[in-house]
């Protein structure tokens, strides 16, 4: 599968979350992804921050909005918002982090129940930072367990080291592209060229530094 970059009019506009706890990497698989760009001290996420990727999936045209949503607890009500609408959800964890893991079951997917308003959303659980060698706490198959018994698409990954990101977002949007229901509002009503997004007036994004 090839998925190239896509100018003008789209076809269809695809919300994005990136959930996961604070420090796993949630902006570095983002600016990855969108900007093919990492940075050591990328700035963690305070409220909320998204990017824009227009890409073309065999015939159509589509138009990414990717969230990428802070892990801090002190900002759930404020990210709450943003599960509104959202056909692709993107479950993140650090592989030398277990407790990274547990909390997508504890914390994330009961947080997605609540707040979740697209029943067949398509969702992913990525494991991200392959790249940290020895200091690797949860294995591939303990990841796969866990995506397999929440129903969700599984993809290991390495922002720093461009490890199947892209792969992660390809596998995603073709999910989605391939559920009917997820489409019928992501083209209808909107303008081509337009992003539909939901964002709150005093909603915001400030920043501190992390190593993820």
């Amino acid at each position: 599968m090839d998925l190239q970059p896509a100018e003008g009019a789209v076809d269809f506009t695809l919300k994005i979350l990136l959930l996961g706890d604070s420090g796993v990497g949630k902006t570095c698989l983002l600016t990855r992804f969108a900007h093919d760009n990492f940075d050591e001290k990328v700035a963690s996420t305070i409220g909320v921050d998204f990017a824009v990727k227009r890409l073309s999936v065999y015939d159509k045209r589509v138009k990414l909005t990717v969230w990428d949503t802070a892990g801090q607890e002190k900002f759930r009500t404020l990210t709450s918002t943003f599960y509104r609408g959202a056909k692709g959800i993107i479950l993140v964890y650090d592989v030398s982090r277990p407790d990274t893991l547990r909390h997508l079951e504890e914390q994330w997917l009961q947080e997605l129940q609540l707040y979740g308003t697209e029943p067949e959303a398509v969702r992913m659980v990525v494991a991200n930072k392959v790249d940290v060698g020895d200091a690797r706490r949860v294995s591939w198959h303990e990841g796969s367990d866990f995506a397999r018994r929440h129903g969700c698409l599984f993809v290991e990954t390495s922002a720093k080291t461009n490890v199947a990101v892209a792969t992660a977002f390809e596998e995603l949007v073709l999910k989605i592209l391939e559920t009917p229901s997820l489409l019928e509002d992501a083209a209808c009503g909107v303008p081509h060229g337009t992003v539909r997004l939901d964002l709150p007036q005093n909603a915001y994004s400030m920043y501190d530094y992390c190593y993820c």
